[in-house]
């Protein structure tokens, strides 16, 4: 479920430590890239050898000493920046009260202040320790600067009383992170092609007819599937975006090499979003040399592309659901109905160039979803990685 998520694992000089070799240990198994910062407390109650042998990589914790296989220059800028999310668990008072006030005295204050990533603390310390006002106050602090300090369990502690302060387990520390990276029990484990970007079709050997599709969209829905636990494929045309971990990559160019990739893997699959921009039309006769300018006018002859979501309409199991896209300019609505119907989807999503920010390029987009029998659903200009979630969020309902 977590494969080729990046999570970066604090320890902090607690007994509770021990617990986070059991957490790494627990990651590791669901496939998460993990790394390890501790503190120079921390190092008492655990040893580095042990969070290095479950992660096989170094483990961070001392700012002035060279790092044992760690070459890098900064590496409290380098994990910082390598982490999808950092949890810091168990998290001392020592640590919080440094944290409230900025400060930087070891590896894992460095890590903490240069983090960009969701912050996540889960506190372990003693009863009365954890009930001090200077405590509450600095958890207060935190959770104001938009750090997630998650609640102790109450139960038996270190010293022997009875009450809060105990750290989460493991296992419930590992279901908050899945929930945080946005992993879903729906989605987990489903099978999903996605296809994005443009297609180019040749007319020579140094040009080609395309359009101005980025891929943007269709690799923010990839991104969003993997991270709600979906095994993903995803079939692109060429785009300048690094394509994101964790999933299955399909390099195209041309429509009908695009329409070769999704007839191969479409069999296999649950869900089916089809987000490239393809090609209605190619070059007849594809010139062996460059075609050189000569006459005032120049003409290409075209022919008609294969039809690729037409076909996978026809070859619609019950158990698939398949999802088309429509870009339109005028009559927008009518246009993607008919779409919809003619093609045998179960949803379409509908992009308009009159929306401004929306469309191809730019980093937001607005789309109306549709599903045969059912009201729309309009989905506001918003970051296209929040209107990926809301796509898969009504995909879910069918």
């Amino acid at each position: 479920m977590l494969k080729g998520r990046r999570i970066l694992i604090g320890v902090c000089g607690s007994i509770a430590a021990y617990k986070s070799a059991y957490l790494v240990r627990l990651l590791v198994k669901a496939g998460a890239e993990v790394r390890v910062v501790m503190t120079p407390a921390a190092t008492r109650f655990i040893g580095p050898l042990s969070f290095r042998t479950l992660t096989n990589f170094p483990v961070f914790s001392n700012l002035w000493d060279d790092q044992e296989g760690m070459d890098l220059k900064s590496p409290h800028i380098h994990l910082a920046e390598w982490a999808e999310i950092f949890l810091i668990a168990p998290c001392t008072a020592d640590t919080l009260s440094r944290m409230a006030l900025g400060r930087s005295e070891n590896a894992l204050d460095a890590v903490f202040l240069s983090a960009r990533c969701p912050v996540l603390l889960a506190p372990a310390m003693d009863l009365e320790m954890y009930k001090n006002k200077a405590v509450q106050e600095n958890i207060q602090t935190l959770k104001h600067r938009g750090i997630s300090v998650l609640d102790t369990d109450p139960g038996e502690l270190a010293s022997g009383l009875i009450g809060e302060g105990r750290m989460k387990e493991p296992e419930e520390l590992l279901t908050i992170l899945q929930d945080k990276l946005g992993i879903s029990p729906y989605w987990s484990g489903k099978k999903i092609m996605i296809t994005a970007g443009p297609t180019r079709e040749k007319i020579d050997p140094v040009r080609f007819l395309s359009n101005f599709s980025s891929g943007k969209m269709g690799f923010a829905l990839a991104e969003q599937a993997r991270n709600a636990g979906a095994e993903v494929i995803l079939i692109s045309g060429p785009v300048n975006i690094s394509p994101p971990a964790g999933i299955t990559l399909i390099q195209v160019e041309s429509a009908e090499e695009m329409y070769q990739a999704c007839i191969e893997w479409y069999d296999s699959m649950q869900f089916v979003f089809m987000a490239a921009a393809v090609a209605d039309y190619t070059p007849e006769i594809v010139a062996d040399e460059k075609i050189k300018k000569q006459e005032d006018t120049f003409s290409i002859r075209m022919k008609k592309t294969k039809d690729i979501l037409l076909e996978l309409g026809k070859r619609k199991k019950s158990s698939q659901k398949l999802i088309g896209f429509a870009l339109e300019t005028q009559r927008e609505e009518e246009y993607a109905l008919t779409k919809m119907k003619a093609k045998n989807l179960d949803m379409i999503v509908l992009n308009s160039l009159r929306t401004l920010g929306a469309g191809f390029g730019v980093d937001t987009n607005q789309v109306n979803l549709y599903r045969p029998g059912q009201e729309v659903v309009i989905v506001p200009l918003l970051p296209k990685s929040e209107v990926a979630r809301a796509i898969l969020s009504t995909a879910e309902t069918l």
